[in-house]
């Protein structure tokens, strides 16, 4: 593999008029604060683009709107390869969640690679007398609307993972929004809500702990840094896999030869000895797609989502 990807690199260098790609400094907009998981995945990835393509990738912070600030800029952008977008699986969301968006992410956008992505699991405090998700879904069947859990808002990822557990499960569970991830876990060691939905970096401390009980990961795997735990479907719950992802794209029309060069670039630094590790220890996991598989999970996360969304009744904030 890693020889196939070097090759590809040295491929799609050139652009169809014969001009290397790039000639200068490129920008990569990220729709949040600096310091936080995306900003933090974004300048893991762009000194390795710097590294393989020879010029500097240089993140730009845009935060606002829940990321479409920076998604509308790139997305109205000039389709050459010098303004690219990285952001999370909110762009998924937002294109149900929000009504008057001013893009397209299907039409305006051209997806590149996905860096990583980092699963939600549903996590219980340790009073919940329901030791595995089979007896969760028990309990919350026995008791209707008696059972309640936590996310980190509305129309978060976690709220969705939420949404699709309540669908599938036919159970009937109450969504208690907090203002963040931390105070929505301290709610369910607290003992105000029976549990949550919460992403691998936010809740490894705890279950290691023993404050928080992992039942189960939303995910299409197990996380390496909890392998012990049984995603939702090995557990018998079909269609909830909501994974926050990290990917980079770029703006409709960018030249293929361009796309076909910084996929490769990404597909070789997620898989790079050296990034590799970092990103497990951040609670992620390593992907590094192509275009075309890129394009596929968007797809089917907006349609998703777009199903979570409306039967949730979740609203733009």
């Amino acid at each position: 593999m890693r020889i196939f990807v070097s090759l590809l690199l040295a491929l799609f260098f050139e652009t169809a008029a014969g001009q290397a790609y790039p000639t200068h400094a490129v920008r990569v907009l990220v729709g949040f604060t600096p310091g936080g998981g995306t900003d933090i995945m974004a300048r893991f990835l762009t000194p390795r683009l710097s590294e393989y393509l020879g010029q500097p990738f240089v993140v730009e912070n845009r935060p606002g709107a829940a990321t479409n600030v920076a998604t509308e800029t790139v997305a109205k952008s000039a389709p050459d390869g010098y303004t690219l977008l990285f952001t999370t699986s909110a762009l998924a969301i937002n294109a149900s969640l929000y009504k008057n968006l001013q893009y397209d992410a299907l039409r305006d956008l051209a997806p590149i690679s996905v860096l990583a992505e980092s699963p939600n699991l549903l996590v219980a405090g340790p009073g919940l007398e329901a030791k595995s998700l089979g007896e969760l879904i028990a309990l919350a069947r026995a008791k209707p609307g008696a059972l309640n859990y936590s996310t980190a808002g509305a129309g978060t990822s976690q709220h969705i993972a939420g949404e699709l557990f309540k669908l599938r499960t036919g159970t009937d569970i109450v969504h208690i929004p907090y203002k963040g991830t931390a105070p929505a876990l301290a709610g369910v060691m607290g003992g105000e809500v029976q549990f949550s939905f919460a992403n691998v970096p936010a809740i490894l401390a705890q279950v290691r702990s023993g404050r928080l009980r992992a039942l189960a990961v939303a995910g299409a795997r197990r996380s390496e840094l909890m392998p012990d735990v049984p995603t939702m479907r090995e557990a018998g719950v079909q269609g909830v896999e909501v994974a926050v992802w990290y990917g980079l794209l770029a703006p409709a029309g960018t030249p293929r030869e361009v796309i076909s060069a910084l996929s490769a670039a990404s597909m070789k630094a997620a898989r790079s000895d050296e990034l590799k590790p970092r990103l497990i220890e951040q609670g992620t996991e390593p992907i590094g797609n192509t275009p075309e598989e890129f394009a596929r999970l968007l797809r089917e996360d907006i349609a998703k989502y777009a199903e979570a969304v409306k039967i949730s009744g979740a609203k733009s904030e």
